[in-house]
């Protein structure tokens, strides 16, 4: 008698969880060079990172042949980047490549000289781009732009970027070619982070076109690249936590999801396939709010979380764990070896605790590390200082009643962690288990059209309006900005997702 497809799902689950158990994911310890990690940090937060691991580098980040660290920081003016620059000067020249571009807000009648000439660079760079005869620049003609330094909408960050890439000197694209020429000097396997803050207007504007100029065109898809977003808190200031994260979220999945994904390169072509080949992690800070109320404090504790795990053990950790992210996230019919899109579950939620005081393993971290009753994982690997810690068994078994995973959660020695701390990551999230989600998407509600455009970015040089639903093909997504037939082969319900009040009752 054949067996039954939904049995034999169960018994690859059971396999591959069991094979986690064993270890398959581990480094062997002959291995101690396992990777080079170079970081591309966008805006304040991304920059902040980078100093951070400069500053937290440990003992012999360099000792080992192929050892190299690349970094570049970009932001909108100069004012975030001095940190990255004096961490900077203690590198060795010949081990490391650390860069900051600062760009200006240009005038208006200069970034729409550049603006109206976009069919030109988007032909150039790819020769199968539809020559769309209505084409206009996709922010207002009257438009009043801010000063250097100031909050940007994403649309005009996306703007900013592209005249950079793009146009006159083409700072952007002579620099991130630097970046990639230094990551190939490695000897050993590189994996590169794109760090950036969810609700930060310059990096989740310029983001979605860089990842996909870093990772599709300079590195042709072969190079590992991870994207690192971090989530606001309640204590941020609102224009960071507000209606644009319901556009930043569904331009994530849009990449993350392969469905989503192959609906998006059916119409635009394979340059806008998933730039993030290594995954995604999403870090929240919600949690470290609520416990300190110190927003200075909290962007501090992150920085050095997310700088921790990118170093620690000359960067074993993070190859670990995203061999681990592979093995889970591998769909059960499929060689979890195999680098695969994710489906609808393409994020990982990158989470830390005090296990002596402060942000404890508390009954509500469920919700304030973001995530709904919906989420639910199947494996959970708590790494700490010392695997035998009777308070680091407390936490993993807390965070196993709390989650209430496959299997048993896991505690990982690593050595290099901060005292009286542990990292975890939650695997395998979609756009709907977060609550951020549905927040953004309250607040993106209650905006007029013009407003929404300002708080997209993806795929505006292209016409389409990826939230709205779209003009020509009922039910689709992607409304087109000049009412021609600009769209996206994704499901207009799947952009907004299901009513979080039915879906709740239905639950219960």
């Amino acid at each position: 008698m054949p067996e039954v497809p939904e049995v034999a799902e169960v018994q690859i689950n059971k396999r591959k969880l069991d094979a986690l158990k064993r270890g398959i994911h581990r480094i062997g310890e002959a291995q101690t060079t396992p990777c080079a990690v170079h970081v591309v940090g966008l805006g304040k937060t991304g920059a902040d990172v980078i100093a951070q691991m400069i500053k937290d580098a440990p003992e012999g980040f360099f000792a080992h042949d192929g050892s190299r660290f690349t970094a570049l920081a970009i932001d909108i003016g100069d004012q975030d980047l001095g940190a990255v620059h004096a961490a900077a000067a203690k590198l060795p020249a010949d081990k490391a490549s650390v860069r900051t571009v600062a760009l200006d807000v240009p005038t208006r009648d200069d970034l729409f000289a550049t603006l109206r000439r976009f069919r030109e660079f988007l032909k150039l760079e790819y020769p199968r781009y539809y020559w769309n005869p209505n084409y206009e620049p996709w922010i207002p003609s009257n438009i009043e732009l801010p000063a250097t330094g100031s909050h940007l909408r994403r649309a005009v960050a996306k703007a900013i970027y592209g005249k950079a890439y793009y146009d006159g000197a083409r700072t952007l694209d002579r620099e991130l070619q630097i970046f990639a020429d230094s990551v190939n000097a490695s000897t050993c396997q590189s994996i590169i982070c794109v760090v950036f803050g969810l609700g930060g207007g310059t990096g989740s504007g310029m983001v979605v076109d860089l990842a996909r100029h870093l990772s599709n065109v300079k590195f042709g898809r072969r190079a590992l690249v991870l994207g690192i977003g971090v989530a606001p808190c309640t204590g941020d200031a609102p224009e960071h936590r507000g209606a644009s994260l319901f556009p930043v979220i569904n331009e994530l999945d849009c990449m993350g999801d392969g469905d989503n994904n192959q609906g998006v390169i059916t119409v635009w072509g394979d340059l806008y396939r998933n730039p993030f080949t290594g995954g995604f992690l999403v870090v929240p800070q919600q949690h470290l709010f609520d416990a300190t109320k110190d927003l200075a404090a909290i962007h501090a504790r992150v920085d050095e979380e997310i700088a921790s795990l990118l170093t620690r053990n000359n960067g074993a950790d993070l190859w670990e764990t995203l061999r681990l992210l592979n093995w889970v996230g591998a769909p059960p019919t499929q060689h979890s070896a195999a680098r695969t899109q994710y489906g609808p579950k393409w994020a990982h939620v990158l989470g830390f605790v005090d296990l002596d005081k402060g942000v404890a393993v508390g009954d509500n971290l469920r919700g304030q590390l973001g995530l709904r009753h919906t989420y639910k994982p199947e494996f959970i690997e708590l790494r700490t200082g010392s695997a035998g810690d009777k308070k680091a068994v407390a936490a993993a078994a807390k965070l196993g009643k709390l989650f209430s995973p496959l299997a048993d959660p896991e505690i990982v020695e690593s050595k290099g962690m901060r005292p009286g701390t542990a990292q975890f990551v939650l695997p395998c999230v979609s756009k709907t288990d977060l609550r951020l989600f549905f927040e953004a998407r309250d607040a993106y509600d209650t905006k007029e059209w013009d407003e929404k455009l300002m708080d997209h970015s993806w795929l505006l040089d292209l016409g389409v309006m990826l939230c709205e639903p779209a003009i020509r093909f009922d039910g689709m997504a992607g409304e087109c900005l000049w009412g021609c037939a600009c769209w996206v082969v994704v499901p207009y319900q799947g952009i907004r997702g299901p009513d979080e009040k039915i879906e709740a009752a239905a639950a219960e």
